[in-house]
């Protein structure tokens, strides 16, 4: 329609009231089935000659098919990686990086693996390539973690992020189905939280609506039949969408949570994002109505998406409560302070009393709440 015809112009969209700063992180992504195969040419691309492979003791085997598809340029591998990133063993890894003269680092598997490489990497410097092999999204992410005596301290450095992403479908078609689930769960976290942070885009609010959307879609799929390989490209596009906004965007009450948590308690990480999204969703919905709108969309029309993704984890036998991981009841209260005792965005305010209840429902299994312990 011309001007004349339509009375709507750009001035009444609500677009055009929003500021915001959208920055387009510099890395370079290859994804497909087969796609292993390209990575000598993502090194060539970054000028490595000789690399450290860096995976998880379970992931040793994928970490040697790697060396063997780098060949001479591959001077180690190195199946240490552990979740949330032990400072001594950030340690033990950048040293040994230093003796063998590496010049760059390939990590392969998850965020503990890809975590190592960034701690390597704020170490020396080493640019790192990535390739996933779980749905974790911190190959998107210039964020690293490091945990000292049981506390988790995280921050954003552009060493970190790695240089080129290499996503294979076909690595993860071994990954175990509960893993996968608790895994593309805690990919859709990323993607929940960048619809209500303070420094939201309209581009990123696109990719999270897209990536929930994709990973809601694949779960189940992958719950039927691990092996499916449209299913396991599905969630792997969805899990980069979703480490997108990780990488972009200000986290909030969910990944506070999930920091203390796995920081001070050691409890396993996707799991803990698994059980604790449903319950920081519900707290927040109220306050972020266009999220909530979004994530309905993605999640097929539902209501209340808080209640909708608390629903898939029990469809897909996940787990819902930090009690069946290994926390103990007396815990809550130290985790409650250590959340609240730094400020940072959340689209409505908590307080020592809402972390401790909405702590205390996760913990027991409960089904999540707006108000919880009301």
């Amino acid at each position: 329609m011309n001007a004349q015809t339509n009375e709507t112009t750009l001035t009444d969209t609500p677009l055009a009231s929003r500021k915001f700063v959208y920055e387009a992180l510099p890395m370079r992504v290859r994804f497909g089935a087969g796609t292993l195969s390209t990575l000598p040419e993502e090194l060539d691309a970054i000028g490595l000659a000789r690399v450290l492979v860096l995976c998880s003791p379970e992931q040793e085997d994928t970490g040697q098919r790697v060396a063997q598809a780098l060949g001479t340029r591959c001077v180690g591998v190195l199946p240490e990686a552990v979740m949330h990133v032990p400072s001594e063993v950030a340690q033990r890894a950048s040293e040994e990086a230093a003796r063998v003269g590496a010049d760059g680092c390939v990590a392969v598997g998850g965020g503990s693996a890809i975590g190592l490489g960034k701690a390597i990497a704020l170490q020396h410097g080493l640019p790192i390539v990535a390739v996933p092999t779980t749905y974790a999204g911190s190959e998107m992410t210039p964020v690293w973690g490091l945990t000292t005596d049981g506390r988790k301290e995280t921050g954003r450095d552009p060493r970190v992020l790695p240089r080129s992403v290499v996503y294979d479908p076909e690595l993860s078609a071994t990954l175990p189905v509960p893993m996968s689930v608790t895994s593309g769960i805690n990919a859709i976290a990323h993607a929940v939280e960048a619809l209500y942070a303070p420094d939201a885009t309209p581009i990123i609010s696109l990719m999270a609506e897209e990536g929930v959307r994709a990973l809601a879609t694949a779960l189940p799929a992958i719950a039927a039949d691990g092996t499916d390989p449209a299913a396991r490209s599905e969630a792997l596009y969805g899990s980069w969408l979703c480490g997108a906004c990780l990488g972009a965007t200000t986290m909030s009450l969910h990944h506070k949570l999930c920091h203390a948590l796995g920081g001070t308690l050691n409890l396993p990480h996707a799991q803990t994002h698994t059980v604790v999204l449903p319950h920081a969703l519900a707290f927040n919905q109220p306050a972020a109505p266009e999220a909530t709108a979004a994530l309905s969309r993605a999640l097929g029309g539902a209501p209340d998406p808080a209640a909708r993704l608390w629903q898939i984890a029990e469809e897909l036998d996940a787990p819902r409560s930090l009690a069946e991981l290994g926390m103990q009841e007396e815990d809550i209260e130290r985790i409650a302070e250590e959340v609240t005792s730094r400020s940072y965005g959340n689209p409505r305010p908590v307080t020592y009393e809402d972390a401790r209840a909405l702590l205390r429902a996760a913990w027991a299994g409960e089904a999540p709440s707006a108000h919880p312990g009301a």
